[in-house]
């Protein structure tokens, strides 16, 4: 499995745990809104993961959400469940090196 390297300012160590268990969380939600038909809670949730991402060091992240959330504001279904397999596969595949 090909990893993505992601460079994390080693001063954020401690928050990166929860940052990424968050963004687990995020696809549950995510999911459960797709199903709702409740495209503003996936455009806040894209929203925030395109602007928060970056600023962890995960730009894949920001550029995830960014998609995410104009497929939510363009409420294309189609979209938005290929970004979550886009978020999944990267939340497996992240390998953080703090710099």
């Amino acid at each position: 499995m090909e990893k993505i390297v992601a460079s994390v300012d080693a001063d954020l160590a401690d928050l990166i745990p929860g940052y990424l268990a968050n963004r687990i969380n995020d696809l549950a939600v995510i999911c459960n809104s797709l199903g709702a038909e409740d495209y503003d809670t996936i455009r806040r949730l894209a929203h925030r993961m395109k602007g928060s991402g970056g600023g962890y060091g995960f730009d894949g992240i920001t550029s995830i959400g960014a998609a995410m959330e104009q497929a939510a504001v363009q409420k294309n279904s189609g979209e938005i469940k290929r970004q979550v397999q886009v978020l999944e596969d990267y939340l497996d595949k992240v390998e953080i090196t703090y710099v």
